[in-house]
């Protein structure tokens, strides 16, 4: 759950009790933000997984408090002061999905992801993504955040407010099913896990977190850092940090790379 969905498992088969019929979420967890999560599995391809999420996530919205003290059994107070209840998430996973279900995620208010599973001979099985939204258009993701000006992120004026607008637009941007969490500490851009974040400028740069393996890239005295013993608020070992506008160009393949690792 951790590795290949970011997920931190709380409770599998876990009952439920209701108006009506109750029944068993297959598992429950709170991903890399803090969100709680739903995910329900099917064998095959199967709609009535979606349907059958969404009842569980309305049954939890409702049940705060029993997920509250389960996050405190399980994970200490701490974790259990931290939920992000702005941003609750359904993930799906099956052997398959149609194009119907895909439109339909997008018609809901809520964050759902769908994910294909596939196995590669009997050792090996692999995830993917079809669908992730969060309930906005990127139409209205987008006209929100020019509006807020970044919502919850303290800015500083002149060239550095406006860098940290342009990598948040880049960020959105780079690929397909891009989710923005804001975190009273951070920004996470996730696609299931977190592939980067952003916490608020300081005062001569911008600091970002990226999932991607510093042993992998050139780490670059001034641009690039490896933080793996390092403390510091959001997810992500490689730290990248921006002053200028093409800072931000050579990053950008760093992005893509962080988001390709996720």
């Amino acid at each position: 759950m951790d590795t290949m969905l970011g997920v931190t498992i709380l409770a599998s088969e876990y009952v439920i009790g209701c108006d009506g019929d109750g029944g068993r979420i297959d598992s429950l967890g709170v991903d890399e933000n803090g969100s709680p999560v739903v995910v329900e599995y099917k064998r095959g391809t199967d709609s009535g997984v979606i349907n059958q999420g969404l009842y569980y996530l309305s049954w939890l919205l409702a049940h705060r408090d029993a997920f509250r003290a389960l996050v405190r059994e399980r994970l200490g107070a701490p974790a259990a002061s931290q939920i992000l209840w702005s941003a609750p998430r359904l993930i799906c996973v099956a052997g398959g999905f149609t194009r119907y279900d895909a439109h339909a995620v997008r018609e809901h208010r809520r964050s759902i992801d769908l994910v294909r599973y596939r196995y590669y001979g009997d050792d090996h099985i692999g995830l993917e993504t079809v669908a992730s939204v969060t309930g906005l258009s990127g139409t209205v993701k987008r006209s929100r955040r020019q509006e807020s000006g970044q919502r919850g992120v303290r800015q500083p004026g002149g060239a550095l407010a406006e860098l940290a607008e342009a990598v948040d637009e880049v960020l959105l941007g780079v690929g397909d099913g891009v989710t923005r969490v804001q975190r009273k500490q951070y920004v996470a851009y996730q696609r299931l896990c977190n592939f980067a974040c952003v916490p608020p400028p300081q005062q001569t740069k911008l600091l970002i977190y990226l999932k991607a393996n510093p042993k992998k890239v050139e780490l670059i005295p001034g641009f690039t850092r490896n933080v793996t013993r390092v403390g510091h608020h959001g997810t992500g070992n490689l730290e990248v940090q921006l002053r200028t506008e093409r800072d931000l160009e050579r990053a950008q393949d760093l992005f893509r790379f962080s988001y390709a690792a996720v």
